[in-house]
């Protein structure tokens, strides 16, 4: 019997998925609920730029084109799309739909509790349990019936299920007389309905972080100081410009090599590399401390009240270091961003906007939130079962279920992809990717479940000293560590580059774990 893979989503997770397991000798379907490729990709506003330089963030085996000069790209679909086309990939994925619900069939519930092995066998395919996925004709609504042995599930967090806050009864967006939406919806808008949207409005943005800013700034170009751009946050991040090549270098080798996360503490480490992590965390303390002045140094931060509480460490170990768009400052500066912080338990709408101290409102014609996303509970509710529920679950209390960041010790013939997140989304997924395919291809064993869910639980013990303040699950500057592992389980060396040092003291870029993957032939 043919052990079919299908896929869920076509972004970049989704698209690396389907090249390697293609490379493994299958032959996946992957589904789509847009007309195109590349997920979150096909929504983004003028001034979002890749948060990573473009030799950092790319596909391991495909270079950028020479045509793209830019350090950090504006767009990125075309350069996807040419990955999609240059793999062929396109045969492989059916458009315009859309999976409403995932449901295992084949194996009772106690008998998967009473497993030793995942899966029962430690295998892939060890099961005789199937999935059931519905999926929905975008087009014409109606739903169709398909069957996986194995399902790769690629649909993200940060897309699909926005994140509101909660106001008490009469205090919400109903008493506002303008438009409330969040920046998800903002950024799937065709460009000129967007520009028209926001022209000659006056335009609050909720939020602290990427797609806050981004959008803030594309609401300031439009309007200028005359009909000027709220931005309202309740903590400041660490944002740094493009231009700060001393800065980036700081980050890359400070945070981002093997012998920075000697200075870390990790999850399962030995007595030797917890001492070690223990004598040089000094060092690290000072690199974060070196990183935070001369950014106060460069930026008017104090000035506008947006030096952050946190340090510049905690924001880079947790995934919370942001790219600032083109002169952000220069439009606080010539007054056509305002930032503003709402008070302790004001934070509440009338008629005329948003009331940030109790009394008098932000004058306002729209209110954009650009506060997050429910990317947990968007994955649970893919399950029909809530058996499967209540397993996902463990995302909103331990904030990571899965062994080795892909699958859940008690979801069997199951693979989830960009559940976790890193300095690069991008090389983890593929490094993801490579394992999954690797572990589909027969060339991984499994620890048994108890030995997985040991190993889960010390990295949620990880993400709970580390993410606290922001509730995430970011291996960000374990990076190097965690692909160590990955590379350990497929049997490759994890030393990738040439000479003590190097492996040591550089940055690891995607490259340089190409071809983990054999090639198989295909029939």
């Amino acid at each position: 019997m043919e052990n079919r893979v299908a896929i869920i989503g076509a972004g970049v997770s989704g698209l690396v998925a389907c090249k390697y397991s293609l490379e493994k000798g299958f032959r996946p379907l992957v589904f789509e609920a847009e007309e195109v490729i590349g997920g979150i990709w096909t929504r983004t506003i003028d001034s979002t730029r890749l948060q990573n330089s473009k030799n950092d963030f790319k596909f391991a085996d495909y270079p950028w084109p020479p045509s793209t000069t830019d350090k950090f790209p504006t767009h990125y679909q075309e350069y996807i799309e040419s990955y999609a086309k240059h793999f062929g990939l396109y045969p492989y994925i059916k458009f315009n739909s859309k999976v409403i619900s995932l449901d295992y069939v084949g194996v009772s519930h106690e008998e998967m509790e009473s497993w030793d092995l995942w899966g029962e066998t430690g295998k892939p395919f060890g099961s005789s349990g199937k999935w059931h996925i519905n999926v929905q004709d975008t087009k014409n609504c109606t739903i169709e019936l398909h069957q996986a042995e194995f399902v790769i599930l690629c649909i993200g967090k940060f897309s699909g299920l926005a994140n509101f806050p909660d106001f008490s009864p009469g205090k919400g967006p109903e008493v506002f007389n303008g438009k409330v939406m969040h920046a998800m919806e903002y950024a799937a808008m065709d460009k000129s309905d967007a520009a028209q949207l926001i022209t000659n409005k006056k335009v609050t943005v909720v939020g602290s972080f990427k797609s806050a800013i981004d959008t803030a700034v594309e609401c300031a170009n439009a309007n200028g100081v005359e009909k000027p751009c709220t931005m309202v946050q309740r903590s400041a991040h660490w944002l740094i410009p493009k231009e700060f090549q001393i800065i980036g270098n700081i980050i890359k080798y400070g945070f981002f090599t093997r012998f920075a996360t000697l200075l870390e503490h990790k999850p399962g480490e030995s007595f030797l590399l917890c001492l070690l992590a223990t004598l040089l965390s000094p060092l690290r303390w000072l690199i974060g401390k070196f990183a935070e002045l001369y950014i106060i140094w460069k930026l008017p931060m104090k000035k506008y009240g947006m030096i952050p509480k946190i340090s510049f460490e905690e924001c880079a170990t947790a995934c919370q270091n942001a790219m600032l768009p083109d002169k952000f400052y220069d439009k606080v500066e010539e007054g056509s961003i305002i930032l503003m912080k709402p008070q302790p338990h004001s934070f509440s709408f009338s008629a005329e906007g948003l009331i940030l101290d109790g009394k008098t409102p932000v004058e306002s014609d729209i209110v954009i939130f650009a506060t997050g996303y429910k990317g947990n509970e968007k994955i649970k509710h893919i399950f029909v079962s809530p058996f499967f529920q209540e397993r996902m679950t463990g995302a909103s209390k331990a904030r990571n279920p899965l062994y080795r960041g892909i699958i859940h010790p008690r979801v069997p013939q199951l693979g989830i992809i960009g559940f976790q997140h890193a300095i690069s989304n991008l090389f983890a997924s593929e490094m993801r990717c490579q394992w999954l395919a690797n572990f589909l291809g027969g060339n991984i064993d499994l620890p048994n479940i108890k030995e997985m869910e040991k190993n889960v639980e010390s990295w949620n013990n990880y993400f709970l000293k580390t993410g606290k303040r922001f509730g995430g699950s970011c291996i960000s500057t374990l990076h190097v560590w965690y692909c160590d592992q990955l590379c350990r389980d497929i049997g490759c060396s994890p030393k990738r580059k040439k000479g003590f040092f190097a492996n040591l003291f550089q940055p690891h870029a995607a490259s340089d774990y190409a071809g983990l993957t054999p090639k198989v032939k295909r029939s």
